[in-house]
C-alpha cells in the first residue's frame, strides 16, 4: 500500500488501516516505514469486531494475539457502501494495490510500463496477456493477475460457455514452474446472444474483453525462509477462442504467450525470527513493538 500510494491518490482514493496496536507504536511504525496514510489504534477490537473480522481462531487465553482481525481489505464508496472485500485464507496471501484500486474503479487499468506479450494482430484481432500488479515483480503470496485482453473490431464477438458442438468457447490457461499457483478465470459480464432460428441463447463478448487469472508464487518458487533459488521465472499462457459475427464465424485460433517475470523476495518484519533468510526486512524494530503490547495486555488480564 505505500509503495502504490502514488497510485491511490491519483485515483482519488484514500486509504487507512486499522490495527488493535496502541498510538504510540503506530506512530513510531509509520515514521520508521514511512507509511503516508493514517493507521488507526483500535486496541479493544471493537471495529473489527463491527465489520465482522476478528479473527475467532485466535481465543482469548491465546494471550497477545487475541485481537487480530483476519487481514484483508474492504473497498467503499463515500456514503460507507462496500463496493469489493479482498481477504484471504492465509495470512501470507494479500492482494495487489492495483487490484484493490480496480475494484474501486471498476475497471482494470493496466500500466504502460507492465510485462506485456502481444499475438500478432490478424483480422483487426489484438490479444495480449499483460502481467498486473506491483512493480512486475514476483513474490511469495502476493496475489497478481495475468490480463488477457482482446481488442475486438466492431461486428465481432467472441463466446463464453456454454457453447453447441462445432464452436469454440473462450478459454485461458496459465501455467508456470512449480511453485506458481495460477487460480480460476474472472470472467467479465456477458451479453445473451440469440442465433436466429435457434433456441439457443449464447453469451458473448465485444469490444474490449478482460479475461483476468489471479496467480501468485508460493513457498517453493519464492520462499520467506530462504534466498531466491532463481531470478525470474517464465509464465506460459495459451489462449483459445473463435470470433463471429451475426452470420458467419472465422476460424477457431490458437495463441501462446510467453512471459518471463523477475521474482522478488518478502517484506518480513524486523524480529529475530524472520531475519536473516535473504529477505527485505522492515526498518522498525519490532522487538520494542512486541513489548508493549505484552505489557499492555498483560495490564488487562490482571484487572480481569
Amino acid at each position: 500500500m505505500r509503495d502504490a500510494y502514488d497510485k491511490f491518490q491519483a485515483a482519488g482514493i484514500k486509504l487507512y488501516a486499522i490495527s488493535y496496536d496502541d498510538r504510540e507504536v503506530l506512530a513510531a511504525y509509520a515514521e520508521a516505514e514511512e507509511i503516508p496514510f493514517p493507521l488507526l489504534s483500535d486496541i479493544d477490537s471493537e471495529v473489527i469486531r463491527r465489520y465482522g473480522i476478528l479473527n475467532t481462531q485466535v481465543k482469548p487465553d491465546d494471550g497477545v494475539v487475541y485481537g487480530i482481525p483476519y487481514p484483508g481489505v474492504f473497498v467503499t464508496d463515500e456514503d460507507g457502501r462496500v463496493l469489493g472485500k479482498f481477504f484471504q485464507n492465509n495470512y501470507k496471501k494479500r492482494d495487489s494495490a492495483e487490484l484493490i484500486i480496480d475494484a474501486a474503479l471498476g475497471r482494470v487499468v493496466l500500466s504502460d510500463d507492465a510485462p506485456r506479450a502481444s499475438a500478432p494482430e490478424d483480422d483487426g484481432i489484438k490479444v495480449s496477456a499483460t502481467f498486473h500488479g506491483g512493480a512486475g515483480t514476483l513474490r511469495q503470496g502476493i496475489i497478481r493477475q495475468i490480463v488477457v485482453r482482446f481488442e475486438l473490431p466492431e461486428g465481432l464477438h467472441i463466446y463464453g460457455q456454454p457453447v453447441p458442438d462445432g464452436m469454440v468457447a473462450t478459454r485461458v490457461e496459465v501455467s508456470g514452474p512449480p511453485g506458481l499457483v495460477a487460480e480460476a478465470p474472472i470472467l467479465p459480464p456477458s451479453t445473451a446472444l440469440q442465433l436466429k432460428g435457434s433456441a439457443v441463447a449464447l453469451q458473448v463478448w465485444s469490444g474490449v474483453v478482460d479475461i483476468r487469472v489471479p496467480i501468485h508464487a508460493n513457498g517453493i518458487l519464492a520462499s520467506e525462509v530462504r534466498p531466491l533459488d532463481q531470478d525470474s521465472a517464465k509464465i506460459t499462457v495459451d489462449v483459445r477462442y473463435q470470433a463471429c459475427d451475426d452470420i458467419t464465424c472465422l476460424l477457431p485460433r490458437s495463441e501462446t504467450l510467453t512471459l518471463e517475470l523477475p521474482l522478488d523476495v518478502s517484506d518480513v518484519p524486523a524480529l529475530p525470527i524472520h531475519m536473516g533468510h535473504g529477505q527485505r526486512e522492515g526498518r522498525f524494530d519490532a522487538r520494542s513493538h512486541m513489548k508493549r503490547l505484552m505489557q499492555r495486555k498483560g495490564a488487562k488480564y490482571r484487572d480481569l
